[in-house]
């Protein structure tokens, strides 16, 4: 996506799907400045030198809690001034900014510091003026589309103060600043960092004003809506912090070691994590007996990330060396450094001989046929706010982030896995598979459910108040 915001300046957003998260690169024509890079800051390079740019400036607005950030390793790489917070507690050399703070970046472009309390307790927000007016803003984990950033990642004990912080923030933002500057936040593309649903890719103050929960209800109502919405995140979130705090380097994209498939075998019976990378369909036909599914077409790194008890040696299975180079930019994003091996070619090759594993792949016209015929357990692998939405009856509800710890707890006998799309339950049929289950996944849409003739258990909406139904 890109924009114009006055005085021929560009707006260029660096998406970073898997993540739910976008970086930006702001330019004259001339000099440069990135806001919240991801790690694999190649892109933020390549894309400044295909504008002829040069990367001046690199603005921080928080402490990233859901990617290890590239801003350190890109103000040294291009010698740009690097702007943190002058409350963050970091181990490296920054510029150190504050709220009031104006840092001319060129003679056409400035930016206006703004305090913006409420996702961390230093968040900053960053004002883009040019001509004198203000144009956009970069509103990193603070105003959402339609939301805001979620107020918990710090601990429990402090989401009720940050989430009232984060209601004066938006209303600051609001009150601050010109109806039709730019809003460009980092989070909320599917993001879990998101309090809730976000809607829509542009927007603006206005816009905001019009929509948004934080702006539209009174605070006491928005931090109990708040509160009350916010769901389980993933559980590298907690190395995140620390590692940004203490200035994380570029990453190493260089290729794993090649592993054959005596050493994968041994890393299987090591208790190691070997993932297969291909599509779940193409797993659950024929597969490593041992290997776990991640298809890297989804949220790859961040179920892998929240799943994986950390600093587990991992080895990458893909069809092509060009897969295991993708998940390794995706994993680097979160810390995951360095592979121990890889392999491409498929299962033949990995298995040198060895049968293959495989398990059904059903739909939910499927399940509902057999149920008719003999007892199955269907296993729901969503997160609680999806299960208390809607659920199949008689369903075993394990999330997916707890499935690995509570196996043992699931009776006997054939288990129908399910989640809202398919992803998350071809990632758990692959745990049940190598704790010797019989498993089925289901590839289907939980909306498709009940319109199958199975029973579902979905309870009347309850109104938001300020909303009408």
């Amino acid at each position: 996506m890109t924009a114009t915001a006055g005085s021929g300046v560009e707006v260029v957003a660096i998406d970073t799907p898997a993540l739910g998260d976008r970086s930006y690169l702001v330019h004259d024509g001339s000099v440069a400045l990135a806001v919240d890079p991801q790690r694999d800051i190649d892109r933020v390079v390549a894309l400044a030198a295909s504008r002829g740019v040069r990367i001046t400036h690199v603005f921080e607005t928080h402490v990233h809690n859901d990617y290890v950030t590239g801003g350190l390793a890109l103000a040294r790489s291009t010698g740009a001034a690097y702007h943190v917070n002058a409350a963050d507690p970091v181990a490296f050399d920054r510029v150190a900014v504050q709220d009031g703070d104006v840092i001319e970046v060129s003679p056409v472009m400035s930016v206006a510091v703004l305090a913006t309390p409420g996702h961390t307790f230093t968040h900053l927000s960053y004002a883009l003026q040019t001509a004198g007016r203000t144009h956009a803003v970069f509103t990193g984990g603070s105003l959402l589309y339609g939301s805001t950033g979620r107020p918990d990642l710090l601990g429990k004990a402090h989401a009720g103060e940050l989430a009232r912080a984060q209601f004066g923030s938006a209303h600051r933002l609001a009150d601050e600043l010109p109806a039709d500057a730019d809003v460009y936040p980092t989070h909320g593309f599917g993001s879990f960092c998101s309090a809730t649903q976000t809607e829509g890719s542009a927007s603006t103050i206005g816009a905001e004003r019009v929509v948004n929960p934080a702006l539209t209800l009174d605070e006491d109502r928005y931090v109990t809506q708040t509160l009350a919405g916010l769901d389980a995140y993933p559980a590298y979130y907690a190395h995140m912090g620390p590692a940004n705090a203490a200035g994380p380097d570029g990453p190493d994209l260089t290729p794993p070691r090649r592993a054959e498939a005596a050493e994968l075998r041994q890393r299987i019976e090591a208790g190691e994590w070997v993932v297969d990378l291909r599509a779940r369909r193409a797993f659950a036909a024929g597969h490593l007996a041992g290997t776990l599914s991640f298809d890297l077409d989804g949220s790859f790194a961040t179920y892998l990330g929240w799943l994986i008890p950390w600093d587990t040696p991992l080895t990458l299975l893909g069809q092509t060396p060009e897969q295991v180079a993708e998940a390794q930019r995706e994993l680097v994003r979160i810390g995951i450094d360095r592979p121990q091996a890889a392999a491409d070619g498929g299962p033949a090759v990995w298995a040198y001989g060895q049968p293959l594993r495989s398990y059904p792949v059903a739909d939910f016209a499927a399940l509902a046929m057999v149920r008719h015929h003999r007892p199955v357990t269907v296993v729901d692998v969503r997160r609680h706010s999806e299960w208390n939405a809607a659920h199949i009856d008689g369903a075993v509800h394990i999330p997916l982030h707890d499935l690995p710890a509570r196996i043992g707890e699931l009776p006997g006998g054939e288990l129908w896995v399910h989640c809202q799309a398919g992803y998350r339950a071809s990632v758990a049929a692959s745990f049940l598979d190598v704790a010797g289950r019989a498993v089925v996944a289901v590839d289907d849409d939980f909306d498709r459910a009940a319109k199958s003739g199975l029973p579902v258990t979905s309870p009347a909406p309850v109104p938001r108040e300020g909303t009408r139904m």
